[in-house]
């Protein structure tokens, strides 16, 4: 798809496939985000017969009106997902709380890590590996995260003999549990960097490297954030699991309430709902509310926060699919850091409700929580959970609150909301090995990265000499 004007990511493979492309690319040539060019639509009678599938049969199922049959069959597909998700800690991968009050939450963080962005880096390392051998190339992926994306990602091709992968983390800005989940993976193509900063500032020197076709180019380099289009097409699977064991009868409407950050997966339940999805989304965020404010009244602009750039895809859906105005709001959005969404455009995206919740509000939500169930929750979920709170009425039909991590990846949050209860579970022992690099208040990252960059690169190409050799 051709949308907007930012700098691509090539990949050096002619042999590659589509899908593979799409995987390592993440930009088009023009800069803009990919998207498929048409959306399935699907029947009343085509989602019944979906309505029992196992979570694994449904990515499957979404994965395979994106993939064709000629870049991967149906036999591998089904073996790369099952095989991928055998990481999961209980059988159905994704489980439903019935709480009081009408209190569904959909247990999204059974992974490896305990986070929802499991569910999606799974198969996509999968699927990265899977071309990689294909085409017998080398790939490094450069990842800056906040706490869940890092160790999703390093768990998803840790020891992957195609991949390195190198992460850069705010150190002591996120808990202490997040980063021991990193730096305790200690494989040889696993490189952390404990960054003197905040995210902000780490993505720094990354969006520098990434900035540099040539070098982007000679070092095959990718990233696997949000904006990577095989995360948004898996995580399309989420939302019609959560339907189907929501729903009293398939064809009714069902509401979800997704916690939103980088808004990829609010994007993937848009592109269920263009599919034929009967749901309708709440968009609930914390006081990084970029979000929020482009949905609820139109205004795109940065005042300090992270870009949400799968905001770009939104509008691609909300404006039937219109790539030139598109190209035109985002290149607007380049120059001036703002751009007001047209109010045709608004209609559409303010189907999607918007929920600010504040500090105060997220630690009661979880009190409340856990003195009516004796069920704790994380304080991502806890931001949908304090809008459900606060309907005063019942919406009248079945709501899900997508739970986006387990409490315990969070013990500060825990015991700062007064819950009684531990979360001990993921402590890791300090005696346990940890593997990480520094990069210090004052120091050139920029050039930190682009040399680790190239020792990587080097170090597989005299690999490479020695296998001819022998």
């Amino acid at each position: 798809m051709n949308l907007t004007p930012y700098t691509i990511h090539y990949c050096n493979s002619k042999s590659c496939n589509y899908t593979c492309y799409v995987l390592y690319v993440v930009y088009t040539k023009d800069g803009g985000l990919y998207v498929p060019e048409e959306f399935p639509k699907l029947t009343l009678d085509e989602l019944k017969s979906m309505a029992h599938t196992s979570y694994p049969g449904l990515v499957f199922e979404m994965a395979r009106k994106f993939i064709s049959e000629q870049e991967i069959s149906s036999v591998q597909l089904k073996d790369l997902i099952d095989n991928n998700i055998k990481k999961f800690t209980t059988p159905e991968v994704v489980e439903i709380k019935q709480l009081n009050g009408e209190l569904n939450i959909v247990e999204l963080f059974h992974g490896p890590t305990l986070a929802f962005k499991d569910l999606a880096l799974s198969v996509v390392g999968g699927l990265l590996n899977f071309y990689l051998k294909e085409n017998q190339q080398n790939i490094t992926i450069l990842v800056g995260t906040s706490g869940d994306t890092g160790s999703s990602a390093l768990m998803s091709v840790r020891g992957e003999e195609h991949t390195d992968i190198v992460v850069l983390l705010p150190h002591g800005r996120c808990t202490r549990t997040q980063e021991l989940q990193m730096t305790t993976i200690i494989d040889d193509n696993v490189h952390i960097y404990r960054v003197e900063g905040n995210s902000d500032e780490l993505d720094e020197p990354i969006k520098k490297c990434f900035h540099d076709e040539s070098f982007v180019a000679n070092h095959n380099l990718i990233s696997i954030n949000s904006i990577n289009w095989g995360r948004v097409m898996v995580q399309i699977a989420l939302y019609f699991y959560s339907y189907f064991r929501l729903c009293g009868e398939v064809g009714e409407v069902v509401q979800l309430l997704v916690p939103t950050g980088a808004a990829g997966n609010i994007t993937a339940g848009c592109i269920a709902q263009k599919m034929g999805l009967p749901i309708t989304m709440v968009a609930t965020v914390n006081t990084n509310d970029i979000v929020a404010r482009t949905l609820s009244c139109g205004d795109f602009s940065v005042k300090g926060e992270v870009v949400p750039y799968n905001i770009e895809r939104l509008l691609y859906l909300f404006t039937d699919q219109d790539r030139q105005r598109v190209r035109c709001l985002m290149e607007e959005f380049e120059r001036e850091n703002r751009v007001r969404v047209p109010e045709d455009v608004m209609t559409s995206l303010k189907q999607t409700v918007t929920f600010v919740a504040s500090d105060d509000d997220i630690k009661s939500a979880m009190r409340r929580v856990y003195e009516e169930n004796k069920y704790v929750v994380c304080p991502h979920t806890a931001v949908a959970t304090a809008y459900h709170f606060n309907q005063s009425e019942s919406v009248g039909v079945p709501r899900g609150i997508l739970a986006t991590a387990a409490p315990d990846k969070f013990p500060e949050a825990v015991a700062e909301s007064e819950i009684p209860v531990r979360m001990d579970s993921l402590q890791h022992p300090e005696t346990m090995p940890t593997k990480s690099m520094w990069m210090r208040k004052g120091e050139d990252w920029y050039g930190i990265l682009r040399t680790k960059i190239e020792e990587i690169t080097d170090r597989r190409k005299s690999k490479s000499k020695e296998i001819k050799k022998g």
